[in-house]
């Protein structure tokens, strides 16, 4: 990625904070689960909207590694609605020639579903036409984390030396070093923070808030966030 001021136009990678299933049932009084399952719809939405405007890679967090202390029924229903994604969805990868990927700690996931995703990334490994990539198990911290206890192996090992670490080794040691950092992050439901999503892949990503409930976010609602991201100057620290 050029590190020199652009006027931005489409965004070659996408990041979303999919916030607000849970707010979304409780004010139809309905369980979270409800509020999941229509957000599903949303990823469908915004996966098209991504392949119609041309923008390669989709990167959504679906479960974080601070999700594991919620409710056992919510875990094992989020899980249930993942399989049943990737069971529902696989055709649609293989028909726009995207591939599946995941960004996180995928050994903590339940073995049936680790399989699944297994299986249909295998099956996909091959497409370039769009990426759309789970953040599953995942934390910016846990991951800037994982990154330096590798490195600090090779230290130990004799096969780097300290000196040689710089911003560019630390990145190859991230989860998917071959994935360009986000242009725009998206975060739903009116919430204004990063919750431990891509902290180093977003330094100088462009974001975009809004208030609308991640079940309600749609084609126009995904539209609009490309459009303000058009409207800005990445400068990338140089002057205005």
């Amino acid at each position: 990625m050029s590190q020199q001021a652009e006027t931005a136009c489409v965004p070659r990678h996408v990041a979303v904070i999919m916030d607000g299933n849970g707010r979304w049932a409780k004010r139809r009084m309905q369980p979270r689960l409800f509020g999941h399952r229509a957000g599903a719809e949303s990823l469908r939405a915004v996966l098209r909207a991504c392949r119609e405007a041309g923008v390669e890679y989709l990167t959504v967090y679906a479960f974080s590694t601070e999700n594991w202390v919620r409710p056992k029924d919510e875990v094992s229903g989020l899980m249930s609605l993942l399989k049943t994604f990737l069971k529902k969805d696989e055709r649609e990868l293989h028909e726009n020639q995207v591939r599946l990927r995941v960004t996180g700690r995928i050994q903590d996931l339940p073995a049936a579903v680790r399989s699944e995703l297994e299986r249909v990334m295998e099956a996909t490994k091959r497409y370039e036409k769009g990426h759309l990539i789970l953040a599953l198990s995942y934390g910016g911290r846990t991951e800037i984390v994982d990154a330096v206890r590798v490195l600090a192996g090779k230290v130990k090992a004799g096969e780097i030396e300290p000196a040689q670490i710089d911003e560019a080794l630390l990145a190859r040691h991230l989860y998917l070093p071959d994935v360009p950092d986000p242009d725009l992050m998206i975060r739903t439901s009116g919430e204004l923070r990063l919750s431990n999503f891509l902290l180093w892949e977003l330094s100088y990503a462009e974001f975009y808030f809004t208030d609308t409930l991640w079940p309600d976010f749609r084609e126009a609602d995904f539209a609009k966030a490309l459009a303000e991201y058009s409207r800005r100057q990445r400068r990338f620290g140089a002057p205005s």
